[in-house]
């Protein structure tokens, strides 16, 4: 999926505010911190990955990208694909971890899973905190509206002026197209997950919600509130439509890990199954043809 930045987790509130005694309070914190520092994740490298069977994946609960079903079983482009590369692996123990996009990069850099099956952009300020597999996937963009679209939305440029708002996701790139496209920062929301995005366009906090195409067809079949926008019109930034590149995410001193996995993504690329398995998601022939249009090394440096 596709998101910047920058997405475990130590409760906020591990120590109670109600504790008076400072000198209890500090017993309390430092036992805290102790068992931390005891309990820290270590990135797993490949071999110990082959030599355990086991390997931490982290997904953001994002349809179809990457996600975990009714039944605790995930799904998605990135699961999918990377289950049967680590099956090939010899890795049958798939340790699923779910978290907020937003805490995906952050997560791999504290080493609090291996690889994050996402479908996470490939982008150059991204490729500065981790390092990516070849592309799995491609995608565009779209709208979600209410339904009705009562303020005939149809583009991210329809925001750079006038007072309509668009939402956001925290960590997610579109934020750098809005702003590229010269979108004021008053016209834009930010919310913390897809979650909220059909509350929060119809409810009126914000007239659209920009995301991926993939994202806002799967929010607009959840709801008749919502719609997604008919004739949305890509954004062309510096001249270029934009169009994503998913790819599978690790630490960056992962990177004997990340080999592997793009060996044998690469041969799955060539098989009818790893189209038919994106395709079953939604993603059209020109998103799985597209995939293997750019290489992640173009990718990163495409600012350079």
């Amino acid at each position: 999926m596709r998101y910047n930045i920058n997405k475990g987790v130590i409760n906020k509130g591990v120590i109670n505010k109600g504790v008076i005694n400072k000198g209890v309070t500090t017993l309390i914190a430092g036992s805290v911190l102790s068992c931390l520092a005891v309990g820290v994740a270590q990135a797993a490298s490949l071999q110990e990955i082959k030599d355990s069977g086991s390997v931490r994946i982290a997904v953001a609960n994002e349809i179809p990208y990457g996600y975990m079903d009714m039944s605790g079983e995930a799904k998605g482009a990135g699961p999918d694909v990377i289950r049967h590369i680590m099956n090939e692996m010899g890795v049958d123990d798939i340790e699923w971890v779910t978290t907020n996009f937003s805490s995906l990069i952050p997560g791999l850099q504290a080493d609090r899973f291996d690889i994050a099956a996402a479908e996470m952009a490939v982008l150059p300020d991204r490729c500065q905190q981790v390092i990516y597999s070849e592309p799995n996937s491609s995608y565009g963009e779209g709208l979600l509206v209410k339904e009705g679209n009562p303020k005939d939305l149809h583009a991210f440029s329809d925001f750079v002026e006038g007072d309509a708002k668009i939402a956001i996701m925290a960590g997610a790139d579109q934020l750098d197209m809005l702003q590229a496209l010269g979108v004021p920062q008053e016209n834009m929301v930010t919310i913390s997950s897809n979650a909220d995005a059909i509350s929060t366009v119809s409810t009126g906090r914000a007239d659209a919600y920009a995301a991926t195409s993939l994202t806002v067809s799967e929010l607009a079949g959840k709801s008749d509130d919502v719609e997604s926008a008919a004739e949305f019109v890509d954004p062309v930034i510096d001249g270029e439509e934009v169009r994503s590149w998913g790819a599978f995410a690790f630490n960056s001193d992962n990177t004997e890990l990340r080999d592997a996995v793009n060996e044998a993504l690469e041969e799955y690329k060539q098989t009818d199954d790893w189209s038919e398995t994106l395709m079953g998601y939604g993603f059209s022939q020109a998103d799985v043809d597209g995939s293997s249009h750019r290489t992640t090394e173009e990718l990163c440096t495409a600012d350079s």
